[in-house]
């Protein structure tokens, strides 16, 4: 059953772990499209996964030695933006969320990055064409919910003059000082750990693993 996600020389040991735990996180009408495995220059034992499916992308990281398996995902509806970048060793796939979340996976084999891309900006086409459809129906639906003719009936009805509303005067409260919000805590941390990350204090792996952690805890 998996054969099909190891056509790009995927882990097959990688794509059975990760193919079993989608198993259980599918919901009706989910199909899984690709799966990519990261590829280590050294030691590969416990490799990041990125999984994409007809409606969302998942990012997956082994934790406590392989024994269990921490994800994010993220619908397409989301997705801003997908990017890849090719390095001397292996490439960097990321996508950018609407809050501007952003996540990734380096030491990607350069074909399976190719093709992570490609299925990802078939899938953001095929979103941004259902939300323009969308938009569309809206429109139509508040344009022709109330017509008027030109002799100021509705429906076939003579329109009924309203009445003029009774000034009613009631005194003015005076204005309330709200105090201003306090910063989400959790957003705070991952503005800082992303700090680091563009500051190269921390890796791209320590980033997903530390990023994970803040968002597991939700």
């Amino acid at each position: 059953m998996i054969e099909k996600f190891l056509t790009e020389e995927q882990d097959p040991k990688a794509v059975e772990k990760i193919y079993l735990r989608l198993a259980d996180l599918l919901t009706a009408g989910e199909d899984i499209l690709y799966i990519a495995v990261q590829k280590k220059p050294i030691v590969n034992l416990f490799p990041d996964c990125i999984a994409l499916t007809n409606k969302r992308i998942l990012f997956f990281t082994p934790a406590n030695l392989g024994l269990t398996i921490k994800f994010v995902d993220f619908v397409w509806k989301d997705i801003v933006d997908v990017y890849t970048k090719e390095e001397i060793i292996g490439a960097i796939f990321s996508v950018k969320t609407t809050n501007g979340a952003e996540m990734g996976v380096d030491y990607l084999p350069k074909v399976q990055a190719r093709k992570l891309y490609q299925y990802a900006q078939d899938r953001k086409e095929s979103e941004r064409e259902a939300r323009r459809l969308r938009d569309l129906e809206e429109k139509r639906a508040e344009s022709g919910s109330i017509q008027f003719d030109n002799a100021g009936r509705t429906n076939g009805q003579p329109a009924v003059p309203a009445a003029e509303p009774e000034t009613v005067y009631t005194p003015i409260a005076p204005p309330v000082v709200q105090e201003a919000p306090k910063p989400d805590e959790l957003t705070e941390k991952l503005k800082k750990l992303k700090m680091l990350f563009d500051s190269g204090l921390i890796s791209q792996e320590e980033y997903n693993h530390k990023k994970l952690d803040l968002l597991s805890d939700l």
